[in-house]
């Protein structure tokens, strides 16, 4: 294929794209000139893997195979993995965690619209992934304006290949984004397209005061993350903002959470944990639907170093929780319809009642909207607020 048929597979169906996401407003009219020049489909690789929201499944899409295909997923508004395994994984069947992605370019729009760039600011993007997403800020600011950081040396190396077949040039660096890079600082924006559990502190320091820091901020406790869009103080010594979007991105690599079930339960199930009983249900904690629910994300902030594990299968749900700086845990089986359930805690914290009592909280105070919450973070940490930053929770 040569490269104007190249070219012209990857413009058809994108411009079809551009118009719908103008529609629904998420493409404003200050990005939509990047957008239509810069489509994703020259950052992508020929295996990729489409990602289906509703069934939170990976197919195959490979573009020696199937190149209609392949250009039709390029213009589609879908996450597309791009790596599993950090690098390890082998063959055309999805792998078992994903470790890069192109991100859904309605989200992507999103938080360049969020981001607020203006002719001659400096912006920070750390995880550059395929380099699309620079490549659309190097084609806004010119890529003088642009430093981009990825952990991974062969997405990195990748993606500046990309770059340069785009005539795009920010810089890439490739180290751990969490650190910044004060080098070429400080930055007018900073923008993270990875999730975060915790926002580090050294984003804010290399953020101009009054700049604007854009991240997928989650929580340990679910993989879900909320768009936070955090304003640095004029004295430069805080940044705070309100969660709004539900997303969810593959996390950075320092702030994963795995456990290993056995170093909880050594002498097996339940071991010698307490029973105790709970009403709460499935549905009222939001375990069916952990990445949209609210009180999820509030149970994200009041409950710390703590992960959550539910399956539902038949009529019950399999719940779990894990603390991260121990090895407390709580495990119950919420079945529909029976109104008491079992709870088995153990360990130094009692997470479910821990749990349980943040339920009260947010029930005390009306069931408010994860919008309404947000958080500053200070040289200190992180702390949440509800409504306001002076209201802290």
């Amino acid at each position: 294929m040569t490269d104007d048929e190249t070219n012209q597979r990857a413009r058809s169906g994108w411009a079809a794209l551009g118009r719908t996401l103008r529609e629904r407003g998420v493409l404003t009219a200050d990005w939509a000139p990047s957008f239509d020049a810069v489509p994703r489909a020259g950052f992508l690789p020929d295996l990729l893997w489409p990602y289906d929201m509703a069934s939170r499944t990976s197919t195959v899409c490979d573009r020696n195979a199937d190149p209609e295909r392949w250009y039709a997923v390029a213009a589609t508004n879908v996450p597309l993995t791009t790596q599993w395994d950090d690098g390890r994984h082998t063959g055309p069947a999805p792998g078992r965690v994903p470790t890069s992605s192109s991100s859904m370019p309605g989200v992507v729009m999103e938080m360049l619209a969020a981001l607020d760039v203006h002719d001659g600011h400096r912006v920070l993007e750390l995880g550059t992934g395929t380099g699309w997403n620079a490549a659309l800020l190097a084609h806004r600011l010119g890529g003088d304006g642009v430093v981009t950081t990825e952990v991974d040396t062969a997405v990195a190396d990748r993606a500046r290949a990309a770059l340069d077949r785009a005539g795009l040039h920010p810089t890439v660096i490739t180290g751990d984004g969490l650190l910044g890079h004060p080098d070429q600082g400080p930055y007018d924006r900073t923008v993270v397209t990875a999730g975060l559990r915790q926002v580090p502190y050294a984003l804010v320091e290399q953020t101009v005061p009054g700049g604007l820091i854009v991240v997928p901020r989650g929580s340990s406790l679910t993989t879900a993350d909320r768009l936070v869009r955090l304003v640095v103080s004029e004295d430069g010594r805080t940044a705070s903002g309100r969660l709004t979007t539900p997303v969810e991105f593959m996390k950075a690599r320092s702030q994963r959470v795995q456990v290993d079930q056995g170093a909880y339960l050594p002498d097996g199930f339940p071991g010698g944990a307490t029973a105790t009983s709970t009403e709460l249900t499935s549905t009222e904690a939001g375990f069916e639907e952990p990445w949209s629910h609210p009180f999820m994300t509030v149970a994200g902030l009041l409950v710390p170093d703590c992960l959550l594990l539910r399956d539902r299968r038949g009529d019950a749900v399999s719940v779990w929780l894990h603390g991260l700086t121990d090895r407390s845990w709580a495990a119950t089986l919420l079945t529909d319809g029976v109104p008491r359930s079992t709870v088995h805690q153990s360990g130094p914290r009692h997470l479910w009642d821990e749990l349980t009592a943040a339920h009260r909280w947010w029930t005390g105070h009306g069931s408010p909207s994860a919008e309404r919450f947000g958080v500053t973070v200070s040289p200190e940490g992180e702390t949440a607020w509800l409504d306001d930053p002076a209201r802290t929770v």
